[in-house]
């Protein structure tokens, strides 16, 4: 059933990797441990330039199909020892989650990670959303978007533009991961943050008051 919001403000959903948090250096580092652990050639750069989709699709270009299962249990084995201290936030992030809050509001992550890796990164950082949804991908991350009544999701890649408007919120897009602006607009994305989230707390000040005619 679908689950009301009990705050007064808006719930808006956020993405994890390379839009609250640069995973890149954490994962170049997982993917290079992987690539020395199973003797498979792993180009790390080229796999952290593309960012979103879930882990499967990447190692599926690297392992044999039927290596592909056992690939991602050992990546996500090494991912805490290798990725959480060395992925930092990025600029604006912990404005944005208090920005939700200050307004009344609930925040929520939507990720692709699975959540034990999204939940370690969270406190690793001190970033403190009121929900957690892990191991969705585009249309995927709509149902939880649209079961806790969020109108907005906020992300960096098409695939969240998708997720938004599968559960009927607005995109808010950044482009600070792999999707260039003028993709992310062509993608349908409502709105574009120019200075990625250090714009948001205007622009959900702007929304909001906008939105209640004040």
């Amino acid at each position: 059933m679908p689950t009301t919001n009990p705050a007064p403000g808006p719930t808006v959903g956020f993405d994890l990797d390379m839009t609250l948090v640069d995973t890149r250096p954490g994962i170049r580092s997982t993917y290079r441990a992987l690539a020395e652990e199973s003797g498979v050639h792993i180009d790390a750069d080229l796999a952290v330039s593309r960012l979103g989709p879930p882990l499967t699709w990447e190692l599926k270009n690297w392992f044999p199909e039927d290596r592909v299962p056992w690939a991602v249990d050992r990546y996500r084995a090494l991912y805490p020892d290798h990725a959480i201290a060395s992925s930092p936030l990025l600029p604006g992030a912990v404005e944005a989650l208090d920005a939700v809050r200050g307004a009344g509001g609930r925040s929520m992550v939507v990720t692709a990670k699975i959540g034990v890796n999204a939940r370690m990164h969270l406190d690793f950082l001190g970033l403190a959303p009121n929900l957690l949804f892990g191991d969705l991908w585009a249309e995927a991350k709509g149902e939880a978007l649209r079961e806790q009544g969020a109108t907005i999701y906020v992300g960096d890649h098409v695939g969240d533009v998708r997720g938004a408007h599968a559960a009927g919120a607005l995109a808010v897009s950044v482009a600070t991961g792999p999707c260039a602006a003028d993709e992310l607009r062509e993608a349908g994305a409502d709105v574009l943050l120019a200075n990625g989230l250090k714009d948001f707390p205007g622009w959900l000040e702007e929304h909001l008051a906008t939105a209640t005619g004040r």
